[in-house]
């Protein structure tokens, strides 16, 4: 694929993902797809996507991504995006809120043959448990 075809398919990912379209990740995903987050986390193949995005979206049920930029060199899509969403259900523990929030992230996605297989993301985590309100602000502890 080109590397125009790539971030197309970088786009269609977060758009599939703010129809809440899980089930197109067996088209968009290889088999071996790998998410690998910080702390050694990895996520493996679409089905365990799908899983880790329900639980987003059961506590955050208006979240929604915004590409901001697409960058792409070879078989690589930079995205970086921002997300906005409304705290209303369980976060690992954490009840709801109702509070209202937006992260930012970036995401390193490797497309082979359509398909993709690799993802290395960052998001400011510590910006939303500070944004609902599980960990104190700078200045308000």
């Amino acid at each position: 694929m080109s590397v125009e075809e790539n971030k197309v398919l970088a786009r269609r990912f977060y758009e599939e993902l703010n129809k809440r379209n899980l089930g197109v990740l067996d088209e968009l995903c290889a088999a071996n797809y790998v998410d690998h987050h910080p702390g050694g986390v990895e996520i493996h193949g679409p089905e365990e996507l799908r899983q880790m995005m329900t639980g987003f979206f059961t506590a955050f049920p208006d979240l929604r991504f915004t590409v901001e930029d697409l960058i792409a060199e070879g078989d690589k899509v930079v995205a970086r995006w921002t997300s906005q969403w409304t705290h209303r259900g369980d976060l690992q523990g954490i009840a709801p809120t109702g509070k209202e929030g937006a992260t930012t992230g970036i995401a390193i996605l490797r497309i082979v043959g359509g398909k993709l297989v690799e993802e290395w993301a960052q998001m400011d985590m510590l910006g939303m448990m500070q944004q609902i309100g599980a960990i104190p602000a700078p200045g308000q502890g």
